[in-house]
């Protein structure tokens, strides 16, 4: 009898674990812990555009003979060179640096004006945790050191600019036309499977 009902313990034990397992594993996704992929984009406009230009010098004659005077050749004009024209550069309306909240983060955020008008979030030097639907959020919440930090983002007003492209690297979000930076102060990478802020970084 006991044989049996030990059996039909761990018969059960089993099975519970088993379902457990095939309810956490993809929820909580603990394998992303050692994964990660780095994302490496230019910054916006930093390529110089290259034109250039060139004339063919007229052709020469070589043999035995002496070539046949001919009529004085126009003037043609010197072989342009090439020229780079430096684009305009973006200008910084804001900057911070991460810190770390539930996932040690590091790196560095900036707002940029393009010489169009438009905005865009850059982080560089980005290193954090990969995770499940993680997300580049702007907020209105204050950076707050330690746990209590790791909740507030989605207290007010936040917006958010995608899915984060890579745990690592350096990486562009546009911003849309009508976001109020004077109210977005902030910006957390956020987890949206456990609404937790893995690092944030205020805006000056």
């Amino acid at each position: 009898m006991r044989s049996t009902r030990r059996r039909t313990l761990a018969a059960a034990t089993m099975a519970v674990a088993a379902v457990v397992a095939a309810v956490a594993l993809p929820l909580f996704q603990p394998w992303r812990l050692f994964t990660g992929k780095v994302v490496d984009e230019a910054l916006p406009g930093a390529d110089p555009i290259s034109m250039t230009t060139s004339s063919t010098a007229p052709p020469t004659i070589s043999g035995g003979r002496r070539p046949t005077p001919a009529a004085p050749p126009s003037q043609t004009p010197a072989p342009t060179r090439a020229t780079t024209t430096a684009p305009t550069p973006p200008t910084t309306l804001a900057t911070g640096t991460f810190i770390s909240h539930e996932h040690k983060t590091t790196g560095t955020v900036a707002i940029l004006e393009l010489p169009n008008g438009s905005r865009v979030l850059r982080l560089e030097a980005l290193d954090t945790s990969d995770g499940p639907d993680l997300e580049v959020w702007l907020s209105d919440a204050k950076v707050r050191e330690g746990r209590p930090g790791w909740h507030v983002f989605d207290d007010g007003a936040h917006l958010s600019l995608g899915q984060l492209k890579g745990n690592q690297g350096n990486q562009n979000y546009e911003i849309p036309k009508d976001a109020d930076l004077t109210a977005l102060t902030s910006v957390s990478i956020w987890c949206n499977r456990f609404n937790v802020s893995f690092g944030a970084a205020a805006l000056t």
